[in-house]
């Protein structure tokens, strides 16, 4: 899942402001745009389409790997040109391909940050950002030091331009940037490993935004996610007051009837529901405590390095037993823990203050209008992956948002 989620969004009126065109969506003058692309590490990229020969990569033919990061440049230079570029499985490793990124990149008026993954996976993350339009203020990064070595990046950055002012006066607005990717989910198993490091990159933000005094400030989530809509994981971020720059620029919902409406990777992807067989391994309607804990020791998500300790099995079964009958109805339990419906928040947590102020203030809160966004190639938009696309095995997402004063009570 090629995604951007983003906090203090709302989705855009009808505007008459000039627009120009960035990665093929219209850009308002005084907007920010921002680009997200797995762009394929050539020691991923396999030459014998016909799976023959599965050691034959891209990395080994200097030719395939340099022309084909030169396409890629050129389309995010010439053809995106977005303020904030976050790229995934960047070749860390390669020493030549990180000189001439940031040597174009760097031309081009951006200033760059790789973070590669633990363990010389030999791939990681490259984010740019326009430093005409952007400044960063801070930068963090988070090893997750876990099954899959993944990492992430955050952005403190604060708006150059006048037209990204704050609408207070002319106090330079802030805003936060994530970039990730997350772990592929191989088996049921993983799904866990997934929710895990999505949990601490919230935490890792609210963090900062409690370290830093940072209240109401816009929140973009940016990067591969590797998982569809119906997956825990997108359930997860839309709960906690996050949204979907690309369904909200397309009046998308999270119903099953959306969930399939554009392609983002050449080869399908299904992410497992850890949580699926609790209605099939009980012959009643509900579930007991030990039935519970032997259910998830089946399918390994206990027991393992990076499975459930006791204890967090145990806050696991409280969030869904709340009236401490010692049993729980499946479609109770599915409501109480995947629901990005449900009211009932957790103690001590930043984000529902910033995301969900007091009612009744007049106080104003700087936020998004989600002007467009668009897949490229164009083709994914309507299910279809072009033959003579070869960038990537995935889209690139550009999305365009507009500055907004908001009333605290629609910032989330």
């Amino acid at each position: 899942m090629v995604c951007e989620f983003s906090a203090n969004c709302i989705p855009s009126s009808s505007s008459m402001t000039q627009t120009v065109s960035v990665g093929g969506a219209e850009q308002k003058e005084g907007s920010i745009s921002c680009t997200t692309f797995n762009i394929l590490a050539p020691i991923y990229k396999r030459l014998d389409q016909q799976e023959q020969n599965q050691c034959l990569r891209e990395s080994d033919f200097r030719a395939f790997w340099m022309g084909r990061n030169r396409a890629i440049l050129d389309w995010l230079l010439y053809e995106s040109s977005s303020n904030i570029i976050c790229l995934q499985e960047f070749w860390v490793g390669n020493e030549e391909i990180v000189r001439m990124y940031q040597e174009r990149l760097g031309d081009a008026g951006y200033v760059s940050f790789k973070l590669a993954r633990t363990n010389n996976r030999g791939d990681g993350l490259l984010t740019a950002i326009h430093k005409n339009y952007l400044s960063v203020l801070s930068y963090r990064e988070l090893l997750f030091n876990d099954f899959g070595d993944r990492v992430a990046q955050l952005f403190h950055v604060q708006s150059v331009i006048p037209s990204l002012q704050n609408q207070k006066g002319n106090i330079p607005q802030e805003i936060l940037i994530v970039n990730t990717h997350l772990l592929f989910p191989h088996d049921s198993s993983l799904s866990l490993v997934r929710l895990r490091q999505v949990y601490r990159i919230l935490q890792f933000v609210e963090s900062y935004q409690r370290e830093n005094k940072l209240k109401s400030v816009p929140i973009i989530l940016c990067g591969d996610w590797n998982g569809s809509k119906r997956g825990h994981v997108y359930k997860f971020i839309r709960s906690q007051g996050y949204v979907s720059s690309y369904d909200t620029a397309h009046n998308y919902t999270d119903s099953d009837a959306d969930a399939h409406k554009y392609l983002l990777r050449k080869t399908s992807l299904a992410e497992g529901d850890a949580f699926a067989f609790l209605k099939g391994e009980n012959h009643g309607d509900f579930i007991t405590y030990s039935a519970f804990c032997e259910a998830l020791r089946q399918v390994n998500l206990i027991g393992l390095p990076f499975g459930l300790s006791f204890q967090e099995t145990k806050d696991l079964w409280a969030q869904a037993d709340r009236n401490g009958d010692g049993i729980v109805d499946y479609e109770e339990f599915k409501q109480k823990i995947w629901n990005p419906t449900w009211s009932e928040e957790p103690e001590e947590h930043l984000e529902t203050d910033i995301k969900n102020p007091k009612q009744g203030t007049d106080e104003k809160a700087f936020g998004f209008k989600v002007k467009n966004a668009v897949f490229f190639p164009r083709e994914v938009e309507q299910g279809m992956w072009p033959e003579n696309y070869s960038l990537s095995d995935h889209a690139s997402l550009t999305v365009v948002l507009s500055p907004a004063c908001l009333p605290c009570s629609r910032v989330q």
